[in-house]
């Protein structure tokens, strides 16, 4: 696989975690976005840590909801 192709994949790979994120917990895809590039998981997804990028795109979006709403809860204490 190129750079070229890894990039496009990881592109693919970002713009659908973001859409199941919206569709699943019901919220904005600029919402979406905003908690998907505010995540540590984007960034292990990037860096390709442990293959997260061949993870299902709801199971990631699931992850990183309960990541954002356990930073929410942390926020509030």
């Amino acid at each position: 696989m190129t750079e070229v192709s890894k990039q496009i994949y990881k592109g693919i790979k970002c713009a659908n975690v973001i859409a199941a994120l919206s569709q699943m917990y019901n919220i904005t895809i600029e919402e979406a976005a905003d908690i998907y590039y505010n995540s540590s998981i984007a960034d292990l997804i990037e860096e390709g840590i442990a293959d997260l990028h061949c993870r299902s795109d709801k199971y990631l979006a699931t992850e990183i909801w309960d990541d954002y709403i356990n930073q929410k809860r942390k926020q509030k204490l």
